[in-house]
């Protein structure tokens, strides 16, 4: 294959994240020009619908010109401030209102970096912090979950729950733990409700606190749906079994909302899906619709004072970020709160999720869909040689990876997860038509695949 010149440009300079390597120096990247509503466009001018929304992040779709004008008029009246030592901004302070106001749970104060990585980071030290304050600095681990993924940063990276993440990079570090994946479709037993399945990881959750000892752990932290590990939604009945525990040993739960905040769900937020309360909480992406970058901890009342305590001992507070509250991208992502307000962004979800569903629904009866399900406008589908058996196909085979290729072929971008898993995700703005066009674009991509399949003799 001959590579273009801005492709061969690419493979000389840029380390691509998340990429095979060794299959990108053949094939080259897919170079992005321009993008507008729900579709990106490449140089030869070929539109594809991004199922994406990028990185689970641009909830607004491309070409959103009201944050751009927010981004040059605030560029031009204060390019940078920061929070640290005693500084702060209106942007900053405005964002911060507004997120304690859409925010399901009490907080008391909300702080900013640039990633989720970065948040997650953020809630570590600060679950270290909190401990050493209250003289319990034996209680230091962290209960994550095999397949979660909460960013790549070296403690967010601990916490992420996929070897990949952790094989050359001497991860996980000793503080995390990982309890149970709750995927019903590969987790259940043989006749197992989703309810019992639900019953029987709280009694495996409540086994891994009582044998790593409940005066060691500092916390758990959730995704409301499995984001990188799967695009996996949770049993029926999972957040009130496992909140139950955590209760019982008095553990804060942090939840990752940086897929699933802002209206992923068909909720302002995930844990408003599932009936759960934190008492913390991390987002980022959609929180400016990726725009920018930015992500935010918003802090219990009861964390927060225990935060303002030590560092009052200590005589400071020594974390922060240079662009953590950029002024900047804290005006864009203010105006994106008040987009999905004002446009009822939340409520077209829930509008268009039946549509979204059903059609979701139909890929389930292809021969190489194993399990399709999702919620609002996210899911997952996981590609099998067997669908009576649930047998994978073998990993080295990539056919996740080779759907995707067909998918771009046929005008779609999808995400390929482990164990041949496809990740949708689209814009939140998608209209019924585009949710049709996605889906008729991947069913063509489906049967390329299945094509292949057969050629290649995997069935």
């Amino acid at each position: 294959m001959t590579l273009s010149n801005a492709q061969a440009r690419d493979m000389q300079v840029l380390l691509h994240p998340f990429s095979n390597l060794k299959a990108l120096d053949e094939s080259g990247p897919l170079i992005i020009e321009r993008g507008q509503g729900v579709f990106v466009y490449d140089a030869a001018g070929k539109d594809y619908l991004e199922a994406m929304s990028g990185l689970w992040s641009t909830a607004l779709g491309w070409g959103e010109n009201e944050l751009a004008d927010v981004a040059a008029e605030q560029m031009r009246k204060l390019s940078y401030g920061h929070l640290l030592a005693g500084k702060s901004h209106e942007p900053g302070l405005a964002l911060a209102e507004k997120l304690k106001e859409l925010s399901p749970f009490p907080v008391g104060k909300v702080f900013f970096g640039c990633s989720g990585s970065e948040a997650n980071d953020t809630q570590v030290k600060f679950a270290w912090y909190a401990a050493n304050a209250r003289g319990m600095p034996q209680k230091k681990k962290i209960i994550s979950r095999q397949k979660a993924y909460h960013g790549v940063t070296v403690a967010a990276a601990s916490l992420t729950g996929l070897p990949g993440n952790h094989k050359s990079f001497d991860l996980p570090l000793d503080f995390a733990r990982h309890a149970e994946c709750p995927h019903f479709y590969r987790g259940a037993e043989a006749g197992e409700s989703e309810l019992q399945y639900s019953a029987r990881l709280a009694a495996s959750l409540e086994a891994l606190i009582q044998r790593e000892g409940p005066d060691t752990v500092a916390a758990m932290i959730v995704e409301p749906v499995m984001g990188a590990g799967g695009a996996m939604v949770p049993p029926d009945g999972y957040f009130d079994a496992i909140t139950k525990v955590l209760d019982k040993h008095a553990i804060p739960l942090i939840d990752d909302e940086v897929i699933t905040g802002f209206g992923r769900t068909g909720e302002w937020f995930g844990c408003g899906k599932y009936g759960f309360e934190p008492d913390s909480m991390s987002l980022a992406k959609a929180l400016s619709s990726a725009y920018l970058p930015i992500s935010a901890v918003l802090l219990s009342p009861e964390m927060t004072e225990i935060i303002d305590q030590e560092s009052r001992k200590i005589g400071t507070l020594a974390h922060g970020l240079t662009y953590g509250g950029h002024p900047v991208t804290a005006a864009v992502a203010l105006r994106t709160l008040e987009i999905y307000q004002e446009r009822d962004v939340v409520g077209h979800v829930r509008h268009v999720e039946p549509v979204f569903l059903k059609r979701l629904a139909s890929v389930a009866d292809h021969p190489l869909v194993g399990e399709a399900k999702g919620v609002g406008l996210i899911a997952g589908i996981e590609l099998v040689a067997d669908k009576a058996s649930k047998r994978n196909f073998e990993p080295a085979k990539g056919v996740g990876f080779k759907l995707s290729a067909f998918a771009e072929l046929e005008g779609l971008i999808v995400r390929p997860l482990p164990s041949d898993r496809i990740a949708l995700c689209p814009p939140l703005i998608i209209s019924e038509a585009e949710i049709g066009e996605l889906f008729d674009r991947l069913e063509r991509a489906l049967a390329r695949t299945l094509a292949w399949a057969k050629s290649e003799k995997l069935l």
